[in-house]
């Protein structure tokens, strides 16, 4: 059951927190964390109203942002292969044959069709980073998020991100004495086949087994889907438990109106249109309330 209200800890606050079942989500709202940017527009409100045991759930994308782990597709020159990923495999393939067939969403069905000639230049970054497993894969190839970054620029998985998350608690524990959970989530899925959870990504919690590329995508279609996937923690949380938390976090970003899964979202969201070529700037993603961290707390 999801039940909410307006939060009361700030007099100026309009944010709401969710109730979810025994669970209340409370929303750590900020502007656009840039690159090489700290992570204190995260941390110093996450500070202010984090209690004993909480769980801190940060998204990936602004923690590798913050250490400027973004690429600049304009500067991959695309050869056949990747034109051929992008627009026979991805756009034709996948978009009308393997995807309706493996029913995947609607929602990826109909952004596969419609993708632009510069796809191609994105698969030349996957495949000169991650290998062709990955460029196999026809969307969220290797976690490289396109729907955050500005212009050209895509952001790739943060570096070591459970170095980072136990980072997080230290400073948390020395400025407020107490001690949380701090997980990394990105939303590709884990799947889960019998006893065994899998993703395609290059990252993720032990014992999900991962880097599986498009042999974890297809095999997922065929398999349950469990959520978001858990990428780094501060201390050993057990895998379901993670995976809980992860799916909680992620339910209530969709409740947001600048939740901005996708490129296209994100266009939207700015006022830029799908079908309009205007660059996105840093100052358009400043112009919005990003929701990029979560703190979830058994009430």
């Amino acid at each position: 059951m999801i039940t909410d209200y307006m939060n009361k800890n700030n007099a100026n606050s309009k944010t709401k927190n969710i109730f979810i079942d025994n669970y209340r989500i409370i929303p750590i709202e900020t502007g656009y964390i840039e690159p090489n940017e700290n992570l204190d527009k995260i941390l110093n409100p996450a500070t202010e109203v984090i209690e004993e045991n909480d769980y801190l759930v940060i998204a990936e994308t602004p923690i590798a942002i913050s250490q400027g782990r973004v690429v600049d597709e304009s500067q991959y020159r695309p050869g056949f292969l990747a034109k051929f990923l992008a627009i026979i495999w991805s756009k034709y393939l996948w978009g009308y044959v393997f995807g309706p067939i493996l029913k995947i969403k609607k929602r990826t069905i109909d952004n596969l069709r419609k993708l632009p000639p510069e796809a191609s230049a994105h698969k030349e970054v996957v495949l000169k980073l991650y290998g062709l497993k990955h460029g196999l894969k026809p969307a969220s190839e290797a976690g490289i998020d396109l729907s955050n970054a500005p212009g050209t620029y895509v952001s790739l998985l943060p570096e070591n991100p459970s170095k980072i998350a136990k980072e997080i608690a230290i400073k948390i524990k020395k400025e407020k004495g107490i001690d949380v959970k701090v997980l990394i989530v990105d939303t590709d899925a884990t799947y889960k086949l019998r006893n065994t959870y899998f993703t395609g990504l290059p990252e993720a919690l032990a014992p999900i087994k991962l880097n599986g590329g498009v042999f974890a995508y297809i095999l997922g279609q065929l398999s349950e889907n469990i959520g978001p996937t858990p990428i780094g923690a501060s201390s050993d949380i057990p895998i379901v438990t993670a995976l809980e938390i992860a799916n909680l976090s992620e339910k209530y970003q969709k409740t947001l109106e600048n939740n901005m899964e996708t490129f296209y979202s994100m266009k939207k969201i700015l006022g830029s249109g799908e079908s309009n070529n205007e660059t996105i700037t840093i100052e358009m993603l400043n112009s919005i309330i990003h929701t990029p961290a979560v703190i979830i707390r058994n009430k």
